[in-house]
Formats: structure tokens, sequence, C-alpha cells
């Protein structure tokens, strides 16, 4: 058999794959509304104002999350604007970029946990690809939020910890704990909550805490890392006070965990159809390495600490689960944090036939039944429809790419079921790289499938937002008010650089816009959407229509216009709501 790359080549060709994966056509696509536009406009704002500890948005402070990534987009921001003319590749890059770190440093990582004679294998590239062709990470590897900056700091301090413990201790971990500390300065106290969390179980499940704790110096390491995140946090706490402390900690990171916010609620099983989403189409293999990893935990047989690693990743995984699970507010995005683990588990799963050749058959099962799902897509594509997306799926259909998104799964069943049949490989699961066999057309898919499928979905929901924000700059007044009502696009404020006031589809906005623009200027800029337009309390509002693209119309109104459509709301018992505490207000 030909020996397999070295780990330096195998590096430099994990590095050309997360390119291409993460940055081919990054910045094609314009900003998405909702959360990542306010990421991206918090960022900017930053290189604008040359205020770098308070991020805002709108007029507004945005505390919930810490500055890291906003630092990230905001110093990239004050590149020349050729570079990046929809202001995505700014906000896209730090997210992107994260995202191939951790498929580098799963590598390594892979690499020490082999026996020697198994090094030059391709399983640490298959580790990195089953942790970047996610669906998860495909998704979200390529969105403004701190979500995917948070896995990666959390990755690589992990990662980097149980190197440290797996060499017993060679060398201080300095750079793990200097990336915990960025993870904190990402997402906040979460970040140290699951790092210690990870290390606590993996250490009882070893009984080993005096190797961890010889391994990693655990009270100098915390000191390091709190001594990279707590300055900024001291500094907002000094310059903005009470507001910081209860948005930041009271809302953004207790009143979550504890309850309900913004209708992201789900059951306690919320998160296993989410891990089973994530780990497609090999599934069967994330089991196969759950159940190999879990093997002796009720003895807690100790493992030597170099082949420990699909135990730590077994550990890091349910400790992403578990807290998750007990927050009130639950959102597919927080199971990022534990896509390294699951990549572990699935590149790790070993074990004699049958098990390990039923769990391949089942990923080859798996990627037809995808790949067939999606070839039918003329039966299911017309049931989309979507009042922001016209058109979609007719266009979708004619683009083809759903269609070659089901030619990869397919193609990938094909390859990954033939080496399994070829009799060459002998047993199923002695061939060494079937895994990667099966990744390779899931890597098209990225770029004949979700990234067509993206860009046209971009041209046909944003691109409309990006058009009336221009026409917005173009005949917008000195001192003029800019409202938009109806469909709410913080990517409005990003394109026009205007503060704008948002206000919803019930009658209560209209009211609340008579009111919080009172004495100011006579007219006042509208971005309306057709149906909010359509209903009476607006239709009745005389107006001057500027522009119209998409969905989007731009009218001009008169404030006496307003002002009487107000009245009549009044009249009719109509509150207005604007005065209420809101702290998703942007």
């Amino acid at each position: 058999m030909t020996r397999s790359p070295r780990l330096p080549w195998l590096l430099g060709l994990t590095a050309a794959l997360g390119a291409l994966l993460f940055l081919w056509r990054l910045g094609c696509i314009g900003q998405v509304d909702e959360t990542p536009a306010l990421f991206a406009a918090a960022g900017r704002a930053m290189a604008d104002s040359g205020d770098w500890l308070t991020p805002r948005v709108n007029g507004h402070p945005r505390f919930d999350k810490p500055v890291l990534i906003y630092w990230l987009i905001g110093a990239l921001s004050l590149l020349p604007r050729g570079w990046d003319p929809l202001g995505s590749w700014a906000a896209t890059l730090p997210s992107a970029l994260a995202m191939v770190a951790v498929m580098l440093a799963l590598v390594p990582t892979v690499a020490l946990a082999m026996a020697p004679g198994q090094r030059d294998s391709w399983k640490p590239l298959t580790a990195a690809l089953a942790f970047a062709l996610s669906p998860l990470v495909l998704l979200w590897g390529r969105v403004s939020v701190s979500d995917p900056l948070l896995s990666a700091c959390l990755a690589l301090a992990l990662l980097g910890f149980w190197r440290s413990y797996a060499r017993a201790g060679r060398g201080w971990p300095w750079a793990s704990w200097l990336w915990l500390g960025l993870a904190v300065l990402t997402k906040g106290p979460v970040a140290l909550v699951l790092a210690f969390g990870t290390l606590a179980s993996f250490g009882w499940l070893q009984r080993d805490f005096a190797g961890l704790q010889r391994a990693l110096a655990p009270g100098r390491g915390l000191a390091l890392s709190l001594a990279v995140a707590l300055p900024w946090y001291f500094l907002e706490w000094v310059r903005e006070g009470k507001p910081f402390w209860d948005s930041f900690f009271g809302y953004h990171n207790l009143q979550r965990f504890t309850q309900v916010v913004n209708h992201h609620a789900g059951p306690w099983w919320f998160y296993l159809p989410v891990l089973v989403i994530a780990s497609l189409p090999v599934t069967p293999l994330l089991l196969l390495g759950l159940a190999q990893a879990s093997g002796g935990m009720r003895q807690r047989l100790p493992q030597p600490p170099a082949q420990s690693l699909q135990r730590f990743a077994l550990c890091w995984l349910l400790v992403v689960l578990g807290l998750f699970s007990l927050s009130a507010t639950k959102l597919a995005s927080y199971l990022l944090p534990g896509l390294p683990a699951i990549a572990l588990l699935v590149a790790l799963a070993t074990g004699p036939s049958p098990w390990l050749g039923r769990a391949r058959w089942g990923s080859v099962a798996l990627s037809a039944l995808i790949g067939a799902g999606l070839g039918a897509a003329p039966l299911w594509v017309p049931l989309i429809h979507d009042p922001e997306m016209p058109g979609m799926a007719a266009q979708l259909l004619a683009s083809g790419a759903v269609q070659r998104s089901g030619a990869c799964f397919l193609g990938a069943a094909l390859l990954g079921g033939g080496l399994l049949l070829w009799p060459r490989a002998g047993r199923a699961g002695d061939w060494p790289g079937w895994l990667l066999a099966l990744q390779v057309p899931l890597i098209l898919w990225q770029l004949l499938g979700l990234q067509p499928i993206a860009e046209l979905g971009d041209r046909i929901r944003q691109r409309p937002v990006r058009q009336i924000a221009a026409a917005v700059n173009e005949t917008i007044r000195p001192g003029e008010p800019l409202a938009m009502v109806g469909v709410n696009k913080p990517s409005l404020h990003y394109y026009t650089r205007q503060v704008v006031l948002y206000e919803g589809r019930p009658a209560t906005g209209l009211r609340n816009l008579s009111e919080r623009l009172s004495g100011q200027s006579p007219t006042l800029l509208v971005v309306i959407d057709t149906t909010t337009a359509a209903l009476p309390y607006w239709r009745s509002i005389p107006h001057r229509t500027l522009a119209q693209w998409g969905i989007y119309d731009l009218w001009r109104v008169p404030r006496t216009a307003l002002d009487q459509g107000a009245r009549a709301l009044v009249r009719q018992g109509i509150p207005s709501t604007w005065r209420l505490p809101n702290p998703e207000r942007y």
C-alpha cells in the first residue's frame, strides 16, 4: 500500500481545501438579515467612529456579545472599499478563517492520537473534513456572527489542552490558555463553562486529575485567560455602567439561559435532531464513535494519555449538549462549539467488522437517500413559498443547483459503496481512505450546490434592500428622518449609513413613528414592503412613491399626513409601544 502523505504536506492540503470551502467567492453575497447585518454594522461603526470600546448599531449600544468579533470586522472594514463592495467580505472573513483554523488544528491532534506506524494515513485529513463538511459548519462558516469565532477559539484551546496532556505535559500550553481568553472575549463566560466542564469530566473519567493538572497548570493558565479577557469587560463597565451589566450579564447570559428569549424555545431533546443534521451523512459513524468512546465509562477505566482523544471528544460533546439542553433558549447554532468533537468521533471510529462495516454502509445509504431527495427537487421545490423571496422556487429549479447537490451526494454514495465492495479492500473497514473517498464529492457540493443557492437567494432576497438603500442615499434630504416599517432589515442601516427608525407591521408602528419624530423634519422617508403598504392604516396615508425594488417601496410622507393617521389610531384606542423596554431593539 502506498504511504500516506507526511504531516506538513497534509497540513498544506487541509489549508487548500479549507480555502476552497470557506474563502472561495467569499464576499459575493451581501449582508444577510437580520443578525449578521447587526454584527457587520457594529464592527464597521467602530472603524468609522474610532470608538473601539463600545459596539454600536443604529445609534444604540450593542451589548449582546463581547468585543472580539467586532474588532476583527472593524479592522477589516478599514481596508479600501474597492476590495469589498458589498461589505460582506470584511464581515464574514473572521468566521471563514476560524473554520479553516479548526481544520488545521484537528490534523496534528489526530496525528498525535494515532499509532506511530499510522501517522502518515489519511485519518487526520478526514477529521478536518468531517468538521468542515458538517452542514452547520458550511452554513455558519460564511456568516458574520460570533458563534464560529467562539467555536474556533474554544477548539484551539481544548485541542491544545489534550495535546499537552498526551505529551505528558512537555511544555506549558500557554497558547491554549490564550485562545481560551479570546473565547471569553468572543462570547463571554460560557467559554469557561464549556472548557472547564470538558476538562473536569475528562479528568473524572480518566481518573487522572493529577496528570491533567501537571500538564495544564490551570491556576496560572486561568490567570492568563482572564488577563486577556477581563480588561475590556472592566473598561466597558466603567464607561457604560449598569446598562452594560444588565444587558450583557443579566439579559444575554442569565436570562437567555433561564428564560425563553425571542420565542427560541425547544424541548429537552432539541439538540438530538440537530446532532443528526450536523453529522450528515456520516451519522452512523458518529453513533459508532459515541459507543466506542463510552466503553468503560461505568468502570471509569483510565486510558493511556496518547490514546484518550476519543474519550476527550466524548466529554467535550456531552458538555456542550448538556449545557445547552438545560438552557431555556435554544438555537441550532449553540451546537457549533461541539462540532470539532463530532468530527473527532467520526474520524476515530474504528473497530472490527461488522460494526464498522455497518456504520459505513449506513453512511452510504444516507448519502444515497439525501441524493435521491435532492434529485427529486421538481416534486418539492415548487412548495417553497416565502413572501420575501418571490419567484424563488422557479429560479431555484432553473438554476439546477439543487439537482447538482443531489448528484454530489449520489456520487459520494457510489464512490463509498464501490470502495466497500472492492475486492482489494478486504473486509469493510480495512480500506484506510474510505471516509476520504466519501467526503471528496461533498466538497463539490459546497462549490456546485450550496454557494450557487446562497447567491441566488441573495439576488432575490437581499439585492432589493441594497437597491432601495441606494435610492435612499440619492433622495434623502438633509435632516430628513428614515423609517422602515413592516419587514425590518438591519442591512438598510448598513448600506445607507443612516439611523433608521424600525417599526413592525401592526398599527402601533404608525403611531410610534409619529410620536418618535415629534418636532423634526416636515417629511420623512419610509421604506415599506408591499404587504404592509396594503394595510388600511398605511394605504390611507398620502405619500409620494420615489422607488420600487422587489417587495419594497420608498415613500416620502408629509409629517402632517403621518400625524393625522396617528391621531385616527388614537381615537380607535391603538396604543403606542415605543417607550416599552426592548432589549433586542436596534
